[in-house]
């Protein structure tokens, strides 16, 4: 008797497989329930021909029966499996199947497995095929097995209890809870949760707008994310403030429809508070720094009355303080971790009164530690009092160039800053050393590994400046040049001494 003829005038799809899970042989009832052609899926791998996803249920309920018949050689059954298969046109029909899985073996080993499968998608064919091949005996067979999946259940049950971060799982369109874990229960302070609206559970919400977001989720079907969200909840009688960090996210159908809302986040309650802490220590600070200058001030007002008749020291003195203030309320703002270098030298010239607009900056974005902030302040703060006084800022047409570069150097960078004068008077080298050029080559910068030097150069001022950035700072995004009109002509006024302060 020709069995292949046989089988495959057979009605009820056959596919027979290799212990590799490679298809050999089909019926044309097979052909037929799949939609495939032969040449199409003869010889590629079950799941190569019908792709799913591993880690679903139909991927490994599938692969763990035909792996246990390969195997032990032992006939397995599955009562009832969803598996979509892919139509002539491309996309995914929704298909439910019953399928048999018999060895065929030789020299007592499994050569080939003998797939009987049967659709079972329309309520009429399952009655009729359960009438027909006993799916309630086999449905029995298969109880055992599933016992496996109930534990897996389980653990993930367990671990959505357990999760550190609280999560709820909302449906339907007043957002009834289907799920919440302990962690999102003892945040709201409430225990019976499942089944009630979020309006009726936590009405203190709605007010404040949660549920207005919940309804947008649900319109637009896009994710919603708060970082830091004050909230208020009504916890044994008391009203207490909170803030979350949260996503609402949607829960999509295969349809594109939203079938309810996956609520995940973390209480930031401490981290905020911490925060506000910070700035009011910060701002606190602040205020006593600045009621300290103005104390140094007047201090100093009182001090220089008597030895400075014409008022320029106490008006020197005065604007060092001023350089020195800027420097601290830029720092202020980048809450004392760290501050650009272009920032802290637009803030020192700024202090220094003069129009920024005659300035052009080069280099890349760097940033300077609170220390060696300051200390360059100060020094940029002299160089522009000598450049307004004596220099390139005497001038209508005078302007000043500024540009840096930083280098690696051991686990350490070195920044070199060029400060160039153009456009001024003629600049000659002074007979005397003033205060200022002092604070500027012996002062500030060298209190952190570096050094400043002035080349009093006839067409202008050049100071170089190299500092030692510790601890490798992080470098940002490169800074725009500084575009500024085109720089002045020397002038033919007669030539005037450099002094800086």
């Amino acid at each position: 008797m020709n069995f292949e003829a046989l089988f495959s005038l057979s009605p009820n799809p056959y596919v027979v497989l290799d212990t590799d899970l490679r298809i050999v042989w089909m019926n044309d009832a097979y052909l037929r329930v799949t939609m495939s052609s032969r040449d199409a899926i003869t010889g590629r791998k079950m799941f190569d021909a019908f792709p799913s996803e591993p880690g679903t249920e139909s991927h490994d309920l599938l692969l763990a029966s035909l792996t246990h018949v390969a195997g032990t050689g032992e006939a397995d059954e599955i009562a009832l499996i969803r598996y979509d298969i892919a139509g002539p046109d491309g996309t995914m029909a929704e298909r439910y199947w019953s399928a048999t899985h018999t060895p065929v073996c030789k020299d007592g080993k499994t050569a080939f497995i003998l797939q009987h499968t049967v659709d079972v998608t329309e309520l009429h064919g399952l009655r009729r095929m359960r009438d027909q091949m006993g799916l309630v005996q086999r449905a029995s067979a298969v109880q055992a097995r599933n016992s496996d999946l109930e534990a897996q259940t389980e653990r993930l049950r367990r671990m959505f209890e357990q999760a550190p971060g609280f999560i709820a799982v909302l449906e339907g369109p007043d957002h009834r809870f289907r799920m919440a874990n302990i962690a999102y229960r003892q945040l709201v302070g409430r225990d019976h949760l499942n089944g009630k609206p979020v309006a009726e559970a936590l009405p203190e919400v709605v007010e404040q707008g949660f549920v207005r977001l919940l309804d947008e989720v649900i319109a637009s079907g896009k994710p919603h994310a708060g970082r830091g969200v004050e909230i208020f909840l009504e916890i044994d009688g008391r009203r207490e403030q909170s803030f979350l960090d949260f996503i609402f996210q949607p829960i999509l159908e295969q349809d594109g429809t939203v079938s309810g809302i996956f609520v995940q986040g973390n209480d930031v309650s401490e981290v905020v508070r911490a925060q506000h802490r910070q700035e009011l220590l910060i701002n606190e600070l602040n205020h006593r720094v600045k009621n300290t200058l103005a104390v140094v001030q007047g201090l100093a007002s009182q001090s220089f009355r008597k030895i400075d008749t014409d008022g320029e020291a106490r008006r020197i003195f005065a604007q060092r303080l001023h350089a020195l203030a800027s420097a601290h309320d830029l720092l202020t703002r980048e809450n004392w971790e760290s501050a650009l270098l272009r920032d802290t030298l637009t803030s020192a010239i700024s202090a220094a009164g003069d129009d920024i607009a005659r300035f052009d900056f080069t280099g890349p974005a760097v940033t300077l530690k609170p220390q060696i902030g300051v200390a360059l302040a100060m020094t940029i703060h002299e160089l522009c009092t000598n450049a307004i006084k004596y220099g390139a800022l005497a001038s209508d047409d005078g302007r000043v160039l500024v540009d840096w570069s930083v280098e690696p150097r051991g686990d350490d960078q070195r920044l070199s800053i060029c400060w160039r004068e153009t456009g001024g008077p003629p600049v000659e080298k002074p007979e005397r050393t003033g205060f200022g050029t002092r604070l500027i080559e012996h002062g500030f910068v060298t209190q952190h590994d570096g050094h400043a030097s002035l080349d009093y150069r006839r067409e202008g001022l050049l100071c170089g400046i190299e500092l030692t950035i510790p601890d490798a700072p992080r470098r940002i995004a490169p800074e725009r040049e500084g575009k500024a009109a085109p720089s002045g002509q020397a002038t033919a006024n007669p030539p005037r001494q450099a002094s800086a302060g």
